[in-house]
């Protein structure tokens, strides 16, 4: 397994070095740097033009100015890391770290909440291919995948910002939204279920009644302004988790891992309990990777506890029951927060811009800032990449199922579950991973126009100005972070290839 990354690393290094000698000639033939000064009637035009040719290097070779990057470049691996200055004078490599800190927080959480839906869906119309659910999903991902993404950009800016902003206002449902709300809630919930004729009124009757009564119910408690959750919410939102989490992965008849599962719910809910006043006043960062990592560790202990001889299943299960407790009381916490987030931020979602200017909230008040900043800058790659991600999980899937081991699994008696999980999800992740990788390339180059649209200051920003102003620096710095997570991600596509079938690791 080694030899097969060094060998991918190797590989990796010589395409960026080839990609980055394009990268720059491309870049360095694409325009004049001096135009602008040129076509100047500024009396210092020629003693301009030679501080610019000098601070460029016009003067030398491409070669040499390549190599010199190049030589800057490799410093970074000495602690000497050197990109340049931009046609300004300005130092590249803080601009870069700002950048790309924005730009990769923006696609790396685009990526994951795209894998999980996107995955999911694909593996659900699969399952009921050719239902209802199965022609409604798969509508909805010709749609995104064929939105423009300025378009798109717009809608959501318009219904998801400045909508939501005068509603919430006054944050109250109509009656009629309420019944409209209620009655597509149960279309689409009976729809994904499926069976009978009578089964599916009956869900989408019980799933109406029950999302109007708590509508209705939210309004009178002005929930929408003012939301609570609590304790008790915690603690119910992590023990079913942790069911669906032991459903999926080792089956509820397995009552050692289901009990771990519970267990690792209910110690979470506890600690939160002791941990509340170190969380809600004015935590830190590292505070709570601190407590975070301390959860996983207290979680997998649990799981191996409890396991027995299922030691393993009900470690990975309280493992992730254990992430997902930690992120559901982050989120009490945010929605305890929020209606002191609306006294100072009364239209909370932004259109432009990564930050708030001059936002003098507490801790939990600008990590909700900073979350409505987000907001929608990822919600538009997210659309375009579920609809990517669906459509091959759904075809990988319905291939896989057809295949004679499954059928042989079947055949033995093994639960639908068992069928599903262990033996044809597992061999349809092998395309699902090559899917991945380039998708995350091809969201960091669509960055440029999402963070064009939300004014977003990241690596789009960074590659434009360079490219406009016929300035390698800035360009070579975007492919240098763009490029290094591009390659990175196809290097980890091929350890989990290796991963999910070793006879690729020969």
């Amino acid at each position: 397994m080694l030899k097969f990354i060094l060998r991918r690393i190797g590989a990796s290094a010589l395409v960026l070095l080839g990609a980055s000698l394009l990268m720059f000639f491309l870049t360095i033939n694409s325009g004049d740097p001096l135009k602008d000064l040129r076509e100047s009637n500024d009396p210092n035009r020629e003693q301009l033009m030679a501080e610019r040719s000098e601070r460029l290097r016009l003067d030398d070779s491409p070669w040499e100015r390549y190599w010199d990057w190049l030589s800057g470049v490799g410093g970074c691996f000495t602690g000497n890391c050197d990109l340049g200055v931009t046609i300004n004078g300005i130092d590249v490599l803080g601009l870069t770290q700002q950048a790309a800190s924005s730009t990769l927080r923006l696609i790396t959480l685009s990526t994951l909440l795209a894998i999980v839906v996107g995955v999911a869906l694909g593996i659900l119309t699969a399952i009921r291919q050719y239902s209802g659910f199965d022609y409604t999903v798969t509508f909805g991902a010709f749609l995104f995948f064929s939105l423009p993404v300025f378009w798109a950009a717009t809608l959501l800016k318009e219904f998801a910002a400045i909508q939501y902003n005068n509603w919430i206002a006054v944050g109250q449902y109509a009656p009629w939204t309420i019944v409209l709300v209620a009655a597509l809630a149960g279309f689409l919930l009976q729809a994904v279920l499926g069976g009978s004729t009578r089964r599916r009124l009956a869900t989408a009757a019980g799933v109406f009644a029950f999302v109007a009564v708590m509508l209705f119910v939210f309004n009178a408690l002005d929930w929408w302004r003012n939301p609570m959750f609590g304790i008790g919410g915690v603690l119910l939102v992590s023990a079913a988790a942790g069911v669906l989490v032991t459903a999926l992965t080792a089956g509820l008849r397995n009552r050692r891992v289901l009990y771990a599962a519970l267990t690792t719910a209910v110690v979470g809910v506890i600690a939160y309990w002791f941990t509340a006043p170190l969380l809600v006043d004015e935590p830190t960062w590292l505070l709570l990777i601190g407590l975070f990592v301390v959860a996983v560790v207290v979680s997998v202990a649990i799981g191996a506890a409890w396991g027995g001889y299922a030691r393993k299943q009900a470690m990975l299960v309280t493992g992730i029951t254990g992430v997902i407790t930690s992120f559901v009381v982050v989120a009490d916490i945010l929605i305890a927060h929020w209606s002191d987030f609306l006294g100072l931020k009364s239209r909370p979602i932004s259109t432009i811009g990564s930050q708030t200017p001059n936002f003098d909230g507490e801790f939990w008040e600008r990590v909700l800032d900073m979350g409505t900043q987000i907001l929608l800058p990822t919600i538009l790659p997210t659309l375009v990449s579920v609809a990517t991600h669906s459509r091959y999980t759904r075809s990988s899937m319905l291939e896989t199922l057809n295949q004679d081991y499954v059928r042989t699994a079947r055949s033995k008696g093994l639960s639908e579950r068992e069928v599903i999980v262990k033996h044809a999800f597992r061999n349809a992740l092998i395309p699902i991973t090559t899917i991945v990788a380039f998708d995350f390339a091809a969201l960091i180059g669509g960055a440029i126009i999402t963070e064009e649209v939300f004014g977003w200051t990241g690596m789009g920003a960074l590659f434009q100005d360079g490219l406009n102003a016929v300035d390698p620096a800035p360009v070579m710095a975007f492919f240098l972070v763009t490029g290094i997570a591009a390659v990175l991600m196809n290097l980890l596509a091929d350890i989990a290839y290796a991963a999910l079938d070793p006879r690729i690791r020969r």
